[in-house]
């Protein structure tokens, strides 16, 4: 059962749109996050909320992408929290645009977030909702992640976002096990 979910991306005006920033777009416009208070605390913002009559805990850590981990960790330990009850919705170079899915484990694509978590957690036994943002066709993956999303990409990318913030909410109520199921690798668009 997932108890926490994190969302990963960077703080600044200047990573608001970029394909880094994926997990926190989703967050934004997660119909069932509407009108929350985010509180500032665990390095990060977080809130609670009860969904399908479980306690869910949201976290977007402000840490920057390569210390996600340390925000995770400082909630995970508060609460008393397991890798096993963890979400981390995050961008994914390994899935074409418009691809999602959830995981559990396997490897970390090269994401420094993720990469994060799993060091401080001591275990790549967590779950995962990828967000598909393509791998780049030439130059630096680095650059390529904090970049904006195509003038292409952009059009379609609400439609993207909202249709993967409906999985998410499927997830809460209907549970990890179900989403990973019926939602392993799902093109959107």
């Amino acid at each position: 059962m997932i108890k926490l979910v994190t969302f990963l991306g960077n703080p600044g005006k200047q990573y608001e749109q970029t394909r880094h920033n994926a997990g926190w777009q989703i967050a934004d416009n997660l119909s069932a996050l509407e009108y929350v208070q985010w509180q500032n605390k665990f390095k990060g913002l977080y809130f609670q909320k009860n969904m399908g009559g479980e306690k869910i805990t949201f976290l977007k850590p402000q840490t920057f992408m390569n210390k996600s981990g340390e925000s995770v960790q400082a909630l995970t330990h508060f609460f008393k929290l397991t890798p096993q009850e963890l979400l981390v919705v995050h961008d994914d170079i390994e899935l074409d645009f418009g691809v999602v899915g959830f995981k559990k484990g396997g490897g970390l694509a090269g994401h420094n977030g993720l990469r994060s978590v799993t060091d401080i957690l001591k275990t790549k036994d967590f779950y995962r909702f990828r967000f598909g943002v393509s791998r780049p066709t030439h130059g630096n993956v680095s650059s390529f992640v904090l970049s904006k999303f195509s003038s292409d990409e952009q059009i379609v990318l609400s439609v993207a976002i909202k249709k993967a913030g409906e999985m998410l909410e499927f997830c809460f109520r209907e549970g990890i096990e179900s989403a990973l199921q019926k939602y392993q690798k799902v093109k959107l668009i």
